[in-house]
């Protein structure tokens, strides 16, 4: 009986000093403006992603409008980042998701798509110097339509590219791009439009529209990566948001 107890006791404390042992998640969201937040200029999925954080998780914001891969880094946007990283990490476990494409893909970016790779290596391979845990994330989808109907999808090689380099570094990676456009075909041309920043804009996201792919964000990052086990406690999807999405209704959350 005594043995049996000393089992037990050792085992509480084991349990009860991993738990107590686990830093809280930190995010820190890099990328264009698909990923930065609400404004004139632009709006992508970041602020509604950092609704989901939970449990003395925190998170910041980083998305620059206009930036590409090379901008990013020459413009000191980068430096934070990695600033971020280091000085969070003490008490955090820092994630950094990396998202760019929608600028780099320009023909007037002065970014080929040889530098588009090997500028997304280094970010990764930079985060993982600093000591925190990189993310690829593919671009998000433009919600422009054909005339059948369909996603007009011109971020296939930035999409394509993305995963290759996380797969060659064997870093996590989430593919946004090809759920976003599954869900834009599903709902179609005007609802998904209701999701655009102002009326003509089919690449920014309006408030509600950053909801709905940041929360997509969070459900990606627990189901389709390795971290989904450590992140679950920290990123909280909302239930009909994701129910919505698989099911490819439209929903417009309040």
């Amino acid at each position: 009986m005594r043995s049996s107890i000393t089992i037990w006791t050792l085992l509480f404390a084991t349990l009860f000093s991993f738990t107590m042992a686990r830093k809280p998640a930190a995010f820190y969201l890099a990328g264009d403006s698909t990923t930065a937040a609400q404004s004139s200029d632009g709006g992508g999925w970041g602020v509604g992603f950092l609704k989901t954080l939970a449990r003395g998780a925190i998170g910041t914001d980083l998305g620059y409008n206009g930036d590409t891969t090379a901008s990013f880094v020459s413009g000191g946007a980068w430096a934070n980042v990695i600033d971020a990283v280091s000085r969070s990490k003490a008490e955090f476990e820092p994630y950094v998701t990396i998202q760019f494409g929608h600028n780099d893909q320009k023909n007037n970016s002065g970014v080929t798509r040889s530098e588009y790779q090997t500028n997304l290596q280094s970010l990764a391979e930079n985060v993982t110097a600093a000591g925190g845990t990189p993310v690829l994330v593919t671009p998000l989808s433009r919600r422009n339509f054909n005339s059948s109907g369909l996603v007009i999808e011109d971020l296939a090689e930035q999409r394509n590219i993305t995963i290759t380099v996380a797969e060659s570094l064997g870093v996590s990676y989430i593919d946004l791009n090809k759920a976003s456009t599954m869900y834009l075909d599903a709902i179609g041309q005007n609802l998904s439009a209701t999701y655009n920043r102002v009326s003509d804009d089919y690449t920014h996201l309006n408030a509600v529209g950053s909801v709905v792919f940041g929360t997509l964000v969070s459900w990606l990052l627990l189901t389709t990566t390795s971290l989904g086990g450590a992140l679950e406690p920290y990123t909280i999807p909302s239930a009909a948001i994701i129910d919505a999405i698989e099911n490819g209704t439209y929903i417009y959350p309040s």
